[in-house]
């Protein structure tokens, strides 16, 4: 077997020779936006990109049609690699999901030709609706995950950072149901579903000073009404619930749920809720896999002085996090130069194409690739990782 720094560095020369390609691919994917669950062409683009490698792919895999596992080599340690694509409605690749999507694919092909050297499975999975479907969780319950000993994947960040704070989200349409009449001639006939709504947004706005820390409400009106001069019979919104573990989001959510039943009671109107996906758990990173990297990432030039300084870390909550409290994971957040701009603002889809992005796509697979090298060599962690 060579040694480990022969590994990483041929690894490295793999996935500098497939760069053009890599950057194509995430700038393709951010020319064509697809929100989640319709991201046809983005995984589509991905999953051809590894199977023109010699990956195995399957496809429409959980039951998804924008799913997708692939696979390299057969050894007993099963790694998984998460390639995000979907975008958000509006602003686009504003999560810079286009560049996970490309990293991922980056190190798969890095490991691929050491998979069986290193007696590992490479399996790449492409996952679609990180942003508001669960992708993931759905995948977790098809037992895409059963075997997988380890998992990872990096994230676009305004600056680099090993861990964020990552909060426990429920997201759910709410729908008041009334009874429409003429604003003017017979609003007494009216039963108004719209006011319920913004009774319900009143009462939330209220509730919020009495949140615990980490606790946090928010949402938007999707259908308030067709005219002014109608009462509105129906109205629904889209709301998102966080706290800071699971735990806490089922204490806060009935809390929640009071203010838009207090909507329906002053109206008049009946309540109704639909959940969206399934509900994001808290993470927990394994510290083994971060702090290989860590040394990896730094190795490349990269800084974690946020992290040393213990700064604010940034809050967020996405499906990987349900990952990792079943599997061995690692979502550490890769720092591109965004000018001041901060995830989902359009300013930042705009960055997500830059070189320094390019720069970001090409380290976060490098340093993937490096931290599965240094998990695969026989030790503690590899020992523990295959019997965990």
């Amino acid at each position: 077997m060579t040694s480990p720094t022969a590994q990483k560095q041929a690894a490295r020369q793999v996935i500098d020779g497939h760069l053009g390609g890599l950057v194509g691919l995430s700038h393709a994917i951010h020319g064509h936006p697809e929100t989640a669950f319709e991201e046809d062409r983005a995984s589509a683009w991905t999953a051809e990109f590894l199977a023109d490698a010699g990956f195995a792919v399957s496809t429409g895999v959980a039951g998804m049609p924008t799913a997708f596992a692939a696979e390299t080599g057969s050894g007993p340690m099963v790694l998984a690699i998460c390639a995000e694509y979907d975008a958000l409605p509006g602003v686009g690749h504003a999560c810079g999901h286009n560049i996970i999507a490309a990293s991922a694919v980056g190190a798969g092909l890095g490991l691929a030709p050491l998979a069986d050297e290193l007696g590992i499975t490479v399996r790449v999975l492409g996952t679609p609706a990180e942003e508001g479907g669960g992708g993931k969780v759905t995948m977790l319950d098809h037992g895409l995950f059963d075997d997988v000993r380890a998992a990872m994947m990096v994230h676009p960040w305004p600056s680099d950072w090993l861990e964020g704070t990552c909060l426990a989200v429920s997201h759910f349409d709410v729908t008041f149901a009334g009874r429409s009449a003429h604003a003017s001639a017979a609003p007494f006939e009216g039963v108004n579903a719209g006011d319920a709504l913004v009774i319900a947004q009143v009462a939330i706005g209220l509730l919020r000073q009495q949140l615990r820390p980490g606790d946090q409400v928010h949402g938007i009106v999707t259908d308030g009404g067709q005219a002014a001069n109608i009462i509105p019979e129906s109205a629904t919104g889209r709301f998102m619930c966080r706290s800071l573990t699971l735990p806490g989001l089922a204490l806060l959510e009935p809390r929640v749920m009071a203010c838009f039943e207090a909507g329906g009671l002053a109206t008049g109107s009946t309540f109704a809720r639909h959940d969206l996906a399934p509900a994001y758990s808290h993470m927990e990173s394994d510290p083994g896999l971060l702090a290989a990297y860590r040394s990896n990432a730094e190795e490349l030039g990269r800084s974690f002085a946020l992290d040393d300084e213990h700064a604010p870390r940034p809050t967020f909550s996405t499906d990987m996090a349900n990952v990792s409290l079943a599997v061995p994971t690692i979502h550490p957040l890769v720092g591109i130069d965004a000018a001041g701009a901060v995830n989902h603002q359009p300013e930042f889809a705009a960055a997500c194409i830059t070189p320094s992005a390019d720069a970001a796509l090409r380290d976060g697979a490098v340093s993937m690739a490096w931290t599965v090298i240094d998990a695969a060599q026989p030790g503690s962690l590899r020992d523990r990782l295959l019997t965990g």
